[in-house]
């Protein structure tokens, strides 16, 4: 099953043609999300200078024609996504092929580059507006997409694949579930998550550490993010409740209110005379003790608490529980980290290593180098960082599949980890609360203990 979309190619303001194509192209040739270009392929135009000659066209249109339009459309781009499983690369780099022929009718040069970073595999066909005899120019029309839809739809049936069945107007219901796909307020609001996991104790801290996650901040009167992939800044209101800069920064302050419990801690009474507390403020911490008193007893029979070995058992088992959730976030981030290092080494040492044989060829020149000092640098990084591994250096879908397979079991892990830690300190304070009534103290209890070992 693929959902295909035909979206038209503008010249960015403050842009060349050539520069444009060539972010455009860039983007979905992206090493990273193709498996080191393993996944591109293209039709009447060489793939590593597809924006040069997309380019030249346009001039030998021009040339031929005359024509020259405020506003054209330089490339045209048909974005294939096909259900999640249901297809591997190599096929569906195949699928987008025939599609792109069949629909350009071959009169226009494309590459078909799948990427293969989202949970559903996907195709970003780039096509020349200009034909291959330069002296016309595609042409929309009103069921364009729809056409490429059904011509979509044939090349799938060919290849076994399912199609998206069209329902009719008294079958449509309101769509309330969504394929996975992370728009960029989603990977924003990521990121914030991610930042606070962190635990920064400052507002600035917090802000440096969104800026070395990659994002631009631009600061006035409202708050705007933007990463390398965006054209415009989003706003942080606009994320949503939770994520306003008014939220963010309730985090950091001082004397923000704490939530309520159930129950809390017993007041030490005679503690608080001996610090000057007055005969007003012990008839309120007597009301209150008695409060807590019952609050808590009414705790303990909610989770058929009898006696005192049972609750030092389930409060043991609480801070266990919340203590195994913590180290196995801490765990996954750590893994996660790694996974991270490893692929910019991997992409690195397969940037830099043309430039790296050179060296080695001219004899370790001093002056080359000193040339090109950085891609040397990354380079020998890169090696040293393999020789460290234990065994062969994964691929880069093997660890993207494990990152999204850590990624997953971080966000299950940490759905359970608030309600284990505010579990555990309701344990803890019932407990304290309980040892108090009894009037234990920590000797005591210790004195308990050696007596059941004895």
């Amino acid at each position: 099953m693929a959902a295909t979309k035909l979206i038209s190619m503008h010249q960015k303001k403050g842009q060349s043609i050539a520069k444009s194509l060539k972010d455009r192209c860039d983007y979905a040739k992206n090493k990273e999300k193709t498996e080191m270009g393993q996944y591109i392929s293209s039709y009447a135009c060489n793939v590593k200078l597809v924006d040069k000659e997309f380019a030249q066209s346009k001039v030998e249109y021009y040339n031929l024609t005359g024509r020259e339009y405020k506003g054209d459309i330089i490339a045209w781009q048909i974005r294939q996504s096909f259900k999640p499983g249901e297809i591997t690369p190599e096929e569906a780099n195949k699928v987008g092929y025939e599609t792109a022929i069949r629909f350009t009718k071959g009169n226009h040069a494309f590459i078909v580059a799948t990427h293969t970073d989202r949970a559903h595999i996907h195709n970003h066909i780039i096509f020349n507006s200009t034909t291959l005899s330069c002296d016309r120019k595609f042409k929309d029309s009103w069921f364009c997409g729809l056409a490429l839809q059904k011509v979509s739809d044939i090349v799938c049936l060919e290849h076994g694949l399912s199609i998206i069945e069209p329902k009719l107007p008294s079958e449509r219901v309101k769509r309330t579930e969504y394929p996975e796909h992370m728009s960029y307020r989603d990977q924003i609001r990521k990121t914030i998550n991610e930042c606070f996991m962190q635990k920064p104790k400052t507002y600035d801290e917090f802000i440096r550490m969104m800026q070395q996650a990659g994002y631009d901040i631009k600061f006035g009167k409202h708050l705007a993010v933007k990463s390398k992939e965006q054209e415009r800044y989003i706003r942080f209101r606009s994320l949503g409740a939770g994520y306003t800069e008014e939220d963010i920064k309730k985090h950091f302050e001082i004397d923000e209110p704490k939530k309520e419990r159930d129950f809390d801690l017993l007041i030490d009474i005679q503690k608080k005379l001996q610090q000057g507390k007055g005969k007003y403020y012990e008839r309120w911490a007597k009301v209150f003790n008695v409060k807590q008193v019952a609050k808590a007893l009414l705790f303990l029979q909610e989770h058929d608490v009898r006696d005192y070995e049972t609750l030092e058992k389930m409060t043991s088992d609480a801070a266990t529980r919340f203590n195994e959730l913590s180290n196995h976030i801490k765990a996954a981030e750590s893994r996660m980290k790694e996974i991270e290092t490893l692929r910019n080494h991997i992409f690195n040492y397969s940037d830099t290593r043309d430039i790296y044989v050179a060296y080695c060829k001219s004899g370790y020149s001093q002056r080359f180098y000193e040339a090109h000092r950085r891609e040397i640098t990354l380079h020998k990084a890169a090696k040293e960082a393999f020789s460290m591994l234990p065994g062969r250096i994964p691929k880069v879908k093997d660890l993207n599949e494990e990152y999204q397979e850590l990624l997953t079991e971080k966000r299950e892990a940490y759905s359970q980890y608030r309600d284990a830690k505010q579990h555990m300190q309701d344990f803890q304070i019932a407990k304290r609360d309980i040892d108090l009534i009894l009037g234990l103290d920590e000797k005591k209890i210790k004195v308990k203990k050696l007596e059941k070992e004895l």
